[in-house]
């Protein structure tokens, strides 16, 4: 079983036990950001909790196995039509080079780590309609010079 397959019978399990990921998150022990993607298949899950993930969906070792196995990040090779994946493209074309410009002035030449990352997705509600609040929290990694 590969990780597209596991990832399908993921959701077929979590969608017949009206699950929801934070709740799927709660009983392997780890963030709903992080257990999502490792469900999806852009994370390794440490045997400990794919094992506790395919007890609580009733899914088999083969499940656990293809979620253990290191992922391909980033298999997208086009910019997604999805309207909700695509709004972040957006914003990175739009706020990109703000985000650059901004964090080189606070930190210096580098990069934001996305290993050693932490991301929380939250709800946050308005009268005027409810809003998305997402928080990204990674490590600054200077370039190295030699």
């Amino acid at each position: 079983m590969n990780k597209i397959e596991a990832a399908e019978a993921i959701i077929v399990a979590k969608t017949d036990k009206k699950l929801t990921w934070e709740q799927i998150a709660a009983e392997v022990g780890m963030s709903p950001v992080w257990t999502t993607s490792a469900c999806l298949g852009q994370n390794s899950m440490p045997k400990e909790y794919s094992d506790k993930l395919c007890k609580l969906l009733h899914l088999g070792p083969e499940v656990s196995a293809a979620l253990q196995e290191p992922p391909y990040k980033g298999t997208e090779k086009v910019v997604p039509t999805d309207p909700l994946i695509y709004r972040f493209y957006e914003i990175v074309q739009v706020y990109g080079d703000t985000l650059k410009a901004l964090i080189h002035e606070k930190f210096g030449d580098g990069i934001m780590s996305a290993i050693d990352f932490t991301m929380h997705v939250e709800k946050v509600e308005d009268p005027k309609g409810d809003r998305v609040k997402v928080t990204m929290n990674g490590k600054f990694l200077p370039y190295k010079k030699w």
